[in-house]
């Protein structure tokens, strides 16, 4: 039986234990993701190292899954554009079952191994890309059938699973496997095998994205000014990095069509 279904010891009497107990159980048992994310960092530098690769040669990050798993590669890809003002297009998603997936549950959708290999197939996947196929199971067909039809179309594929030994780890060139154990829920996978994935997804955004000129010192520089939080959040990058005063800041920005590189260019 899979780890990530087999019942936890410390949560057997679940139903009968008060809620301040469970409260505590679920932080508790919430520590082994970052544990399993911890003892799997030469595998996740090892797939950023691709991410980045793919990147510098004008490829794409695809985040491939179904349920929980596919969900959280929806929500990375959605955060890139404005968090790095970069296109729709670099870092995409797949979730079985399609857009109505992400808020509805479509979970016979995961079984169809022909669709994943479809839905990845209409991007036109190519050597310049990264798959990365997320699955707490390790063995989710949608996820099998991206990843197989990744190998033959060239791209480079990671696989990230919560279990050791798992059906991807065979057929992908880096496996990250997250081993967080039984959950407090016995099979509920969305708890911290999911809390697990999701530091997973920031690190290989974040980390590429860093490696490949999107942000300077710890500010996010390739921002765009599509709202007036952003706006302002990079009048206070440009007033912070220069010394400029936020009034002075915001003309420098808006001389330079709001792009923060070309003022810092000039400033600094």
């Amino acid at each position: 039986m899979l780890k990530t279904e087999q019942r936890n010891a410390d949560s057997v009497n679940l139903h009968n234990l008060e809620l301040e107990e469970i409260l505590n159980l679920i932080t508790r048992d919430s520590y082994h993701a970052v544990a399993a994310v911890e003892a799997a960092l030469p595998q996740i530098e090892a797939a950023v190292k691709e991410v980045i690769a793919a990147f510098q040669r004008g490829g794409r990050l695809f985040y491939v899954g179904a349920g929980t798993s596919g969900r959280l590669g929806v929500m990375d890809a959605a955060e890139c554009p404005p968090t790095f003002g970069v296109s729709k297009d670099l870092v995409i998603a797949l979730i079985a079952g399609g857009e109505k997936a992400v808020a509805s549950p479509a979970e016979d959708a995961e079984d169809d191994v022909r669709a994943g290999a479809a839905d990845l197939l209409s991007y036109q996947p190519g050597e310049n890309d990264v798959v990365v196929g997320i699955s707490a199971s390790g063995r989710t067909p949608y996820v099998v059938g991206a990843l197989q039809k990744a190998r033959l179309c060239g791209c480079v594929t990671v696989g990230i699973s919560n279990n050791p030994k798992s059906a991807i780890e065979k057929i992908v060139d880096v496996s990250i496997c997250l081993d967080t154990g039984p959950e407090v829920l016995t099979g509920s996978t969305r708890m911290k095998a999911a809390t697990a994935q999701k530091i997973v997804l920031n690190m290989l955004s974040t980390c590429s994205m860093v490696k490949t000129g999107k942000v300077y010192q710890n500010f996010m520089i390739n921002l765009k000014p599509s709202n007036k939080k952003l706006r302002s959040r990079m009048i206070n990058i440009v007033s912070e990095l220069t010394g400029l005063d936020r009034a002075m800041a915001e003309k420098k920005l808006e001389e330079h069509a709001w792009e923060i590189k070309n003022v810092l260019e000039e400033v600094l």
